[in-house]
């Protein structure tokens, strides 16, 4: 086995990292074809059936909420093979011991997670209308951490050395990363309010987040924006910090951050539209990558990417 751990190494490690880096990319719609089930209440579609839609295997008649939620189911299960593909080839190309077979393996455990997540989901009916905060909340972070998974993946196998974070820098990039997860949850919040009550003009939207007897993800919707503001500038912060250690990456969360925020002000104005859902939500996931990558780039270990 191929034991070069520098930048570009052997000419089938920088394939690997092409193919990681592309499969990662293709997650990304995965992750926004399942928010588009969400937004369009297809999560019905098939019933309470899972794998199969209605107890079929393939898509029968002109129902679109079918079409939709088995488009999703279709685009996962291709997803397994892929990520199988990748744990043979990061074991077939990287040394014992490589942080890239540990993130590729993660990468797979987090899959079998996520399809899992998904179909409880449908098996006990929290879709449609019946949707419900704490497992879409539990889903959306099974989903941020085969992302980083996934980038931590492709990141390693491009010859980027594994973190070794300590001390003050270990609890400073936990925060970062912990702040985005809450603030992930209370977008799935925000995102159910929206789908499950929406309202015809923003003067009585904003009547119900105030409004004492309404529901309690209408009342909680209005933390979103809020502390978006706060992460957001928390994350400006910290990769202006860290320019000088990890320029690439600390730009990007900057310029990330600054175009979200600016998304999620046009979000609000026009009631959040599900084309507005799905871009503020795309640039949700690049932001999470990109802080991942930069919390790996701010204490690159001195020799190989070698610590798990």
């Amino acid at each position: 086995m191929p034991k070069d751990d520098a930048p570009g190494g052997e000419p089938r490690n920088r394939n690997f990292a092409r193919f990681a880096w592309c499969l990662l990319a293709y997650n990304l719609p995965v992750v926004l074809w399942g928010a588009y089930v969400r937004a369009t209440g297809s999560g019905a579609g098939c019933g309470n059936h899972w794998p199969l839609c209605n107890g079929e295997a393939a898509v029968v008649g002109p129902d679109i909420h079918k079409f939709i939620e088995f488009t999703h189911r279709a685009m996962t299960g291709l997803d397994a093979p892929l990520v199988i593909l990748l744990i043979v080839w990061a074991f077939r190309a990287f040394p014992r011991g490589h942080a890239v077979r540990t993130a590729a393996v993660m990468s797979g455990v987090f899959l079998v997670t996520e399809a899992l997540v998904g179909a409880l989901l449908v098996k006990i009916q929290h879709v449609a209308k019946n949707a419900d905060a704490y497992t879409l909340s539990g889903h959306m972070l099974n989903t941020l951490t085969l992302l980083a998974c996934l980038a931590l993946t492709a990141w390693f196998a491009t010859g980027k050395p594994a973190p070794r974070l300590r001390g003050k820098a270990l609890w400073i990039a936990a925060f970062s990363l912990g702040a985005v997860m809450l603030l992930a949850i209370t977008g799935t919040v925000a995102a159910l309010g929206d789908t499950l009550f929406p309202a015809p003009t923003l003067a009585a939207g904003l009547a119900q987040d105030f409004d004492p007897a309404s529901n309690i993800l209408l009342r909680l919707r209005a933390l979103h924006p809020v502390f978006a503001a706060a992460v957001g500038t928390w994350l400006a912060i910290f990769a202006f910090r860290h320019l000088r250690a990890a320029r690439s990456e600390a730009l990007a969360v900057i310029a990330i951050v600054c175009v979200q925020l600016l998304a999620g002000m046009v979000n609000f104005l026009l009631r959040a539209p599900v084309w507005m859902q799905l871009t503020h939500l795309l640039l949700a996931d690049l932001l999470w990558i990109s802080l991942v990558l930069l919390c790996s780039a701010t204490s690159p270990a001195s020799d190989s990417a070698r610590s798990f």
